[in-house]
């Protein structure tokens, strides 16, 4: 591990991860679901019975999901390599 990396408390590095990703995956969700209704979505599809509320908020963990993933891949591609 790198310096950097070791100061740094590991508290500190996984909300770097995670708030982000959470600030983003709620602007995302409003975008999104400004644009499509999720139950007119699921229609289409043959979906369940789920509540407009849950669609939004299985919505929003998927973009939290893959913002959080891209954060994570973010981070790791910061390390140097070692030769």
């Amino acid at each position: 591990m790198s310096e950097t990396s070791k100061s740094v408390p590991k508290i500190q590095r996984i909300v770097a991860i995670l708030w982000p990703s959470f600030v983003v995956s709620g602007i995302a969700t409003i975008l999104f679901f400004t644009l499509f209704d999720p139950v007119e979505i699921i229609a289409c599809i043959g979906g369940s019975d789920i509540s407009r509320m849950g669609y939004y908020s299985i919505g929003f963990f998927m973009f939290w999901l893959l913002t959080s993933l891209n954060s994570v891949l973010t981070c790791y591609f910061l390390k140097p390599c070692s030769k």
